[in-house]
């Protein structure tokens, strides 16, 4: 029903992860950056191929689709894109018990937040369906805490440049990110205010910015302030 959407989004996750990793920085220390944002459009684009050939996806009785394959690549790629700000604040610090404190704590609350967002569409009363949402909207408060309290303050003890490069990456990232859950509360999954085709497309777009798009922006960032605090060290 929705192929053209999808395979559009498939054709543009792949071309966009060659175009990362073509003009990514492959030199120590943005190489890892460079490799870790080119595989997440590239596993969307698996995900997208998935759903164009329909696999994963579930239909219930009042005709609203669930996609399977989406929240696979979600629970696969925003922890990759949250690992790089943790690498990011954590630049140079050689802590890896507190390196791997953050990454574990962050991840477990990022992926409890797509589990139960899949849990609350999939539930059929309504009391089941708004209580797995909240539980989903809490998760996602705890990411944001950390990225914006703990995490924040030591991206900005590492020095003026990538303190910023870590808040201008973040801010765009979270904007885009707060879009989801407004996208699945008025969609099909939701409140039925917008149609499965409205919420599809406007799902394509969001994750092309929040996985192609950003990419680029982050890479931009981040590739000045690495400049800047290596000359400056």
């Amino acid at each position: 029903m929705h192929q053209t959407a999808f395979l559009i989004a498939f054709t543009i996750m792949s071309l966009g992860s060659l175009a990362i990793y073509a003009t990514g920085d492959k030199s120590p220390p943005s190489r890892h950056h460079t490799l870790l944002h080119a595989a997440v459009p590239f596993i969307a684009a698996t995900a997208y191929l998935a759903m164009a050939f329909g696999v994963g996806t579930l239909v219930n009785d009042a005709g609203t689709a669930t996609y399977l394959a989406r929240y696979a690549d979600w629970s696969v790629t925003t922890p990759i894109l949250l690992s790089t700000l943790v690498l990011t604040a954590f630049h140079e610090r050689g802590r890896t018990g507190e390196v791997g404190g953050y990454l574990t704590s962050i991840i477990t609350l990022d992926v409890l937040m797509i589990v139960t967002g899949l849990i609350s569409a999939l539930s059929e009363t309504p009391l089941a369906k708004w209580v797995w949402y909240i539980w989903s909207c809490v998760a996602f408060v705890g990411v944001l805490y950390l990225l914006w309290v703990p995490l924040r303050a030591m991206a900005v003890e590492r020095g003026v440049e990538l303190g910023a490069a870590y808040k201008k990456n973040a801010t765009f990232l979270m904007l885009i990110w707060f879009l989801y859950p407004i996208v699945f509360l008025i969609g099909p999954e939701g409140l039925k205010i917008i149609t499965d085709t409205t919420s599809v497309w406007a799902i394509v777009v969001m994750d092309i910015v929040a996985k192609v798009i950003y990419a680029f922006y982050a890479a931009k960032n981040l590739d000045h302030a690495l400049r800047v605090h290596a000359e400056r060290a």
